[in-house]
């Protein structure tokens, strides 16, 4: 019986450290125009340094766009942060319709909805503003460290990563009070709460860090090259690895790597939508959607040029087009 389980195991990890088998031919997506370009380019926020990548290499496409780079889902709305124009975009689930455009601060490029609010955090104004979702009236904004571009929520709390001051801040969601700074790896990106815990991305440490509630850091692990996104799937904690073409699962326990996933070249945003993992690949202008419990990946789809971030709306997925000032999305079945 020990020699039958040890099998069984050993099948399990072998399977998440083969290459995920890429499907014959991507699925197609239905993309939505943002409009206007807002007068700036991909080209020049890399040379400016606002956008840049991992360890600053890659280049991305340098057709006039707004940047949309990040999206979250209120419920009844898709919201958009362009960050070229300094604006959010609101687009109606029910009938995939512009439902109006909100100014908030210099480059934002990280969005969450927690808390009942839509949380926005702007890279350049190093504040994060809370916002009403049914009006798109800013009612917060709050101070955080050098180069705000990470959001996660813990049930109480706000939690930030600061790309530039390598810490992550805890503000209080009903007041936007601040509890503490903590110090993480190099050029944190994204967060991810397991309730108990907040898993941070060190995109120049090639590692994740853990904090318990209070903010001590409780451990770090060493995960692919140039870690950017991450989810937690209820058991494991999902890390996209930019530069290296792949995601690594992580333990929620204890951290303990259990293996890795072959996925595509500039693997960035991730979730969870309660059985599949959706993984972007910003260099293969691509989206993934990836069995959460055997690793392989289900199904391919092609996406516009720059794809960073993906949200689930419950039936669908969206996906913010840097590059292509759209957005794709397709239902998730």
């Amino acid at each position: 019986m020990k020699n039958v389980s040890r099998v069984v195991l050993s099948a399990a990890l072998l399977l998440l450290t083969m290459p995920a088998a890429a499907m014959a031919q991507a699925q197609t997506m239905d993309e939505i125009s943002l409009g206007g370009s807002g007068g700036a380019s991909a080209l020049s926020a890399m040379s400016s340094g606002e956008a840049t990548l991992g360890d600053g290499t890659g280049t991305l496409n340098t057709a006039p766009t707004s940047g949309p780079e990040a999206v979250a889902f209120d419920g009844t709305y898709i919201w958009i942060a362009t960050q070229f124009n300094d604006q959010l975009t609101r687009i109606r689930v029910s009938d995939r319709s512009v439902a109006g455009s909100f100014t908030v601060g210099k480059r934002p490029v990280a969005l969450l909805y927690a808390a009942s609010y839509v949380w926005v955090a702007n890279l350049l104004s190093n504040n994060v503003m809370k916002i009403n979702p049914a009006t798109g009236a800013v009612v917060g904004t709050f101070a955080a460290g050098d180069g705000p571009g990470g959001l996660a929520y813990d049930g109480t709390n706000i939690w930030v990563a600061n790309r530039n001051s390598n810490n992550v801040m805890k503000l209080r969601a009903k007041d936007g009070a601040r509890l503490g700074t903590f110090a993480v790896g190099k050029r944190p990106i994204s967060l991810v709460s397991d309730g108990s815990s907040i898993w941070v991305t060190n995109n120049f440490s090639n590692s994740v860090t853990r904090l318990n509630s209070s903010g001590t850091v409780v451990g770090t692990y060493k995960v692919g090259k140039g870690p950017f996104g991450i989810a937690y799937d209820g058991q494991s904690i999902w890390v996209t690895n930019y530069f290296g073409k792949s995601l690594t699962r992580l333990r929620a326990l204890d951290g303990f790597q259990l293996g890795t996933v072959t996925v595509g070249d500039g693997a960035a945003g991730i979730i969870f939508d309660g059985a599949n993992l959706w993984v972007v690949n910003n260099g293969d202008n691509t989206l993934m959607k990836v069995s959460a419990s055997g690793g392989t990946v289900l199904a391919t789809y092609s996406t516009g040029r720059g794809p960073f971030a993906v949200a689930f709306d419950g039936t669908r997925v969206w996906v913010p087009n840097f590059a292509s000032n759209s957005v794709s999305t397709a239902p998730a079945g």
